[in-house]
């Protein structure tokens, strides 16, 4: 059963998987067919070895200076929703609020994650001139 603790230690090890050198730390969090989405409009990154492909192309390193904080909004079923805050950089060079819809499997793996990212100073209507 999914619960808040369980969504919280997933948020830890994401967290950690990014900072740590490598992907080794990803078959711990998704499952072998999980399905990624960059955006709700993006093509999804399907199955462990692409996620881990994607994964390293996104990301400066381990060194990579960032902070990350993290609100679990809803549990539902196996189905949460997290608010994510990252900042890039010191001082921060880019950063952008966030909304994580995360599936889980029965042994706590993510089979789905969903982000709606959203950058500072970006338009949010559909209009091409936001004035």
């Amino acid at each position: 059963m999914t619960d808040r603790a369980t969504v919280s230690r997933w948020l830890a090890g994401y967290e950690a998987a990014w900072r740590a050198p490598g992907t080794g730390g990803l078959a711990g969090l998704f499952s072998s067919d999980a399905t990624y989405l960059q955006s709700p409009y993006e093509q999804p990154v399907t199955g462990l070895d692409a996620i881990k492909r994607m994964w390293e192309e996104e990301r400066e390193g381990p060194d990579e200076v960032f902070t990350l904080a993290t609100d679990i909004l809803a549990v539902d079923g196996p189905t949460a929703v997290v608010r994510a805050e990252v900042r890039y950089g010191d001082p921060p060079r880019q950063e952008y609020r966030d909304l994580w819809i995360i599936r889980f499997a029965d042994d706590g793996r993510c089979t789905w994650f969903e982000e709606w990212p959203y950058w500072p100073e970006r338009p949010h209507t559909a209009r091409d001139d936001p004035a």
